[in-house]
């Protein structure tokens, strides 16, 4: 028996949010392109329609939804026998649960391979108010939220939040009126120019991988955090490693992320206190030096004051 079960990309999210456009876009890029035949189901009409000309291109045929009660199994592994296709788009209504989807697609051979939940950054704040739960929802099984339409007055920290408390595994991506991303010191959700840089538990793993990236930008600036501490006897004298555990993509996959830190400059009194694997709050100097093992120059941190602290509800980092 074939185990090969067909992915299902699911794009969601509310009336006029973007999805057409997301998706006619996508359907285009190289990036996405595959031999087989792409079957995109819709389950609304928006205000955008799909060129034709170009689906014809992309191998791409549509069938039409009309109503939640009839999208049956039934009628999925209908499609897929009519169509053979080698993968399954779904434009899905944003006022459809998505729950009921899953139980759906669990009796069928098709398998929900990709959550992808587009916002209109303009009226987001009207949907929180008014919608949140059916909203929250749509966070809780997003693989990727886009938040489009988005101009310097857009709260993205607020947004990023509100998305990270309900879904930490859910990346957030942000695009300006034109299509284009917010700028990478836009997309921060701490202000890299304040006197001290609080970085909040949920966006550690972002600190992190651009300080590693960009660590000219962090170069003498001084950050806040609550960290895990990992000491050792073969570190050198007078140095720790504070950081969190990450899970990139499963439970078996968790590793230790953190930059080494210096000690001589600490005025904490708790320090001879605190042990391997206890949590902090740090509040530290950055600094770039070359770093032989890696062949590249790296964040290095000098700590200037650490107290104990309670662990964060969500220890975890997740990419």
């Amino acid at each position: 028996m074939d185990d090969i079960r067909v992915p299902i990309y699911l794009v969601t999210g509310f009336l006029e949010s973007g999805k057409t456009t997301f998706l006619d876009f996508t359907l285009q890029q190289e990036y996405f392109a595959i031999d087989g035949k792409t079957l995109l189901i819709l389950c609304e009409e928006g205000e955008e329609e799909y060129d034709m000309d170009k689906l014809k291109l992309t191998n791409t045929v549509i069938e039409v939804i009309e109503d939640e009660e009839d999208l049956t199994p039934q009628r999925l592994a209908a499609m897929d026998i009519i169509h053979q296709p080698e993968r399954v788009v779904i434009e899905y209504n944003g006022m459809y649960s998505i729950d009921d989807l899953m139980d759906v697609v669990d009796e069928t051979d098709l398998e929900l391979y990709q959550v992808i939940v587009t916002v209109d950054a303009s009226t987001a704040d009207l949907y929180l108010k008014n919608m949140k739960s059916m909203f929250m929802e749509m966070f809780k099984m997003a693989d990727l939220v886009i938040f489009n339409r988005c101009d310097d007055n857009t709260n993205m920290g607020s947004f990023r939040r509100s998305i990270k408390a309900v879904n930490p595994r859910a990346q957030v991506g942000f695009e300006r009126a034109d299509g284009k991303e917010m700028a990478q010191d836009e997309l921060l959700p701490y202000d890299v120019n304040a006197d001290v840089i609080k970085v909040e538990d949920e966006d550690y793993g972002i600190w992190y991988i651009d300080a590693m990236e960009r660590p000219e930008v962090y170069e003498g600036k001084t950050v806040e955090m609550r960290v895990q501490v990992q000491r050792s006897p073969k570190m050198p004298p007078g140095m720790i490693i504070p950081g969190r555990k990450a899970m990139t993509c499963c439970e078996d996959d968790m590793t230790f992320i953190g930059y080494l830190c210096r000690l001589n400059q600490t005025k904490s009194k708790t320090l001879k206190r605190i042990l391997n694997n206890e949590w902090v709050t740090l509040t530290a100097q950055i600094h770039s030096e070359y770093n032989e093992a890696y062949d590249k120059t790296m964040p290095i941190l000098t700590a200037i004051r650490i107290e104990k602290s309670e662990p964060p509800k969500e220890q975890l980092v997740y990419f």
